[in-house]
């Protein structure tokens, strides 16, 4: 903390002032507050401060700016100052707060650096996955052509299932989102693709008649819903009963299977990254469904279905 007069005199130095600029509060009272300025910064200081007591009017924030400080031994000092005016005796006097903001720009500069280094995985890693994706949907289309199937047909949705996800989840990371713009979404048309883009098996698949719409990210909704389905064909078995429905008042909705259920100690577990109850899971579903949830300022909670199978309940 140092204070300083009209005339830019240091009047005041406690004595953590030589834990941040290395000078003992002694080597500072008496001198100007110059002292501490790097030099190219010193005309800026002195019309600012000339300015403020000829006028009256504030040309910085005084609740915190960030200025270099010059410290004792030569090298600049990043600090954050908030800056306080009183009056003692008819004087006038200035305090500023000082604090060392090294360590938080360094913190700073290394998330920037770790941001940009994902960044690039992220156009790498895309790119290496569009050129075996094009490979496979070319092929998958001439041999659709040539053979018209419903199996093809399911595999060319697939693919360009896939090429959207690719899109939209690398948009979204470069901009640091989880969900982007939302728009209108026809609840049961999306219910009905997310069915058709996972493998369900023998699974049956029951909609309650008036669903209506919400306002979402249509591409990520529909990523929430697949992994849902996903997982109650993955636990409640390859002829499951998956029902989707409205909560009461349409205050948001349910999907419950007619599985095994989950148990409820570990319910407040499943949605944590990286979590499974079998051996080959990955423990990404369920977080994925949770951000997705978390993104659109949702809320999901788990309990025990109509037939005793697992029921996610999405309130919005």
């Amino acid at each position: 903390m140092l204070t300083i007069d009209s005339d830019s005199n240091i009047v005041y130095a406690n004595p953590a002032v030589e834990d941040i600029l290395g000078y003992a509060p002694a080597e500072l009272i008496g001198s100007s507050k110059m002292k501490i300025i790097p030099e190219r910064l010193e005309p800026v200081h002195v019309a600012a401060l000339a300015s403020y007591v000829a006028t009256g009017e504030r040309n910085i924030d005084w609740d915190g700016i960030e200025l270099p400080a010059l410290h004792k031994d030569g090298h600049e000092v990043p600090t954050l100052i908030s800056l306080r005016e009183h009056e003692h005796n008819g004087e006038q006097y200035f305090t500023g707060i000082i604090r060392d903001v090294t360590e938080q720009r360094q913190r700073e500069s290394q998330l920037q650096e770790q941001k940009d280094r994902l960044n690039e995985f992220a156009d790498i890693l895309t790119h290496d996955i569009r050129n075996p994706l094009s490979i496979a949907y070319g092929y998958t289309e001439i041999a659709h052509e040539q053979h018209e199937s419903p199996e093809l047909e399911r595999v060319l949705a697939s693919l360009t299932r896939i090429d959207d996800l690719v899109s939209d989840i690398l948009a979204l990371s470069k901009r640091g989102e989880v969900v982007g713009e939302t728009e209108s979404v026809d609840i049961r048309e999306c219910l009905h693709a997310s069915w058709s883009s996972v493998e369900t098996q023998q699974a049956t698949l029951q909609l309650d008649d008036d669903l209506g719409v919400i306002a979402a990210d249509k591409s990520r909704f529909q990523e929430l819903l697949e992994n849902l389905f996903r997982n109650a064909v993955e636990h409640a078995g390859a002829g499951a009963t998956v029902t989707v429905g409205s909560l009461l008042d349409d205050t948001g909705l349910y999907i419950e299977d007619d599985g095994p259920g989950i148990a409820e100690p570990i319910r407040s577990e499943i949605f944590t990254h990286g979590y499974s109850t079998t051996a080959d899971g990955t423990g990404y579903g369920l977080s994925i469904v949770s951000q997705i949830v978390e993104g659109h300022g949702w809320d999901i909670a788990v309990t025990t279905g109509s037939e005793g199978g697992a029921r996610f309940e999405i309130t919005w």
